[in-house]
């Protein structure tokens, strides 16, 4: 097989290819509603699906291409995840932070991941301290930093005031990092850590002659723009803002069955 036929296809997982409950977005009549799958269970209840016509599509897609889970999950949180087809070679987790091979983190990759974020961005500890200092009790429901690369707050979005993440974004930026609020989750993200930058050294790796990439959340942006094509859902933060790029198609799906279209665009280009 010559490099030029090997195809990568990074993608986002939650509210890309996988849905919670919450995010499944069925508007059809009950009767009509796709047979779902279920693909993450946690503390013993199901969490996340895809639908059945999906799981076939994404097993026959690890078939054909280097299929590569892209996820700002920490490594515990993509372990959950049963995907359809045969377990990735390659997986990205923590945002770019960690590159796994064969379910493992490369420690190469990890070291130079570290030394960048050294040498760029001011620590995490200086960030997340200010992140928490400036958040009120009264709207925050948790605060976690993820695999001592990022940190995020869990917040009531009803009462985050107006303007307070721009506030903190534009701290951030004399820093090193990047402020977004997604969902109830604001992320503090050094800017050296991106899903895109991680893709394309797997895409070395594999010796690619095409990489594809689909994402919904603003931290998918740089993946979307790293790669050759790429797929942007008809929800989430990226259609909210009206965001595309060139190459980028935006489908008009949305909920759980823009998953579906997500794998039908990668597979009509492998």
């Amino acid at each position: 097989m010559s490099s030029d036929s090997v195809t990568v296809v990074a993608s986002d997982l939650d509210r890309t290819l996988i849905y919670s409950s919450g995010a499944l977005g069925l508007t059809m009549p009950d009767a009509l509603a796709p047979r779902l799958l279920c693909v993450e269970v946690y503390e013993g209840r199901p969490l996340s699906y895809v639908t059945e016509d999906a799981a076939e599509l994404l097993a026959e897609l690890a078939r054909r291409a280097v299929f590569v889970p892209t996820t700002t999950r920490t490594r515990e949180q993509y372990g959950r995840v049963r995907l359809p087809g045969p377990a990735p070679r390659y997986a990205i987790c923590a945002n770019g932070g960690h590159l796994l091979v064969d379910g493992v983190s490369d420690p190469e990759w990890s070291a130079a991941v570290t030394e960048r974020l050294r040498a760029e961005c001011a620590p995490l500890a200086q960030v997340r301290e200010r992140m928490v200092a400036a958040a009120d009790p009264a709207w925050l429901l948790k605060e976690r930093v993820a695999e001592d690369l990022f940190a995020y707050l869990v917040v009531d979005r009803a009462l985050l005031p107006p303007g307070w993440v721009k506030e903190l974004g534009a701290w951030a930026e004399g820093v090193g990092w990047g402020v977004s609020l997604q969902g109830r989750k604001v992320y503090a993200v050094p800017k050296p850590l991106t899903k895109g930058a991680a893709v394309q050294e797997v895409a070395r790796r594999a010796g690619a002659g095409q990489v594809l990439g689909a994402g919904d959340s603003l931290l998918d942006a740089d993946l979307l723009r790293a790669v050759d094509r790429g797929w942007r859902p008809g929800h989430g933060e990226l259609a909210d803002v009206g965001w595309t790029a060139p190459g980028v198609t935006v489908l008009p799906e949305r909920g759980v069955l823009a998953g579906e279209a997500v794998l039908r665009g990668f597979l009509g280009e492998v």
